[in-house]
């Protein structure tokens, strides 16, 4: 479960448009098949973030954590 794991990418407290930006500059570089884990607070994040990782090729999951989301991203 993704609650337990530390995330690769803290981006609670950010707005539209850092956390998906900083997740593409964690991500850029990094071999098919890696394992991402991210957490937002900003509702902005729910498309923004899938969007990118269908763009890229990647697969994204989204489970809810009280008050912010995590994202579960593997790389494409």
């Amino acid at each position: 479960m993704s609650a337990n794991r530390v995330p690769d990418l803290d981006a609670r407290g950010l707005k539209c448009p850092l956390p998906v930006i900083k997740l593409a500059r964690i991500a850029h570089g990094l071999p098919s098949g890696t394992t991402l884990l991210a957490f937002a607070d900003d509702p902005a994040a729910e498309a923004d973030i899938p969007a990118w990782a269908r763009m890229r090729g990647h697969t994204v999951t989204l489970e809810r954590l009280g008050e912010h989301t995590a994202y579960t991203v593997v790389l494409g």
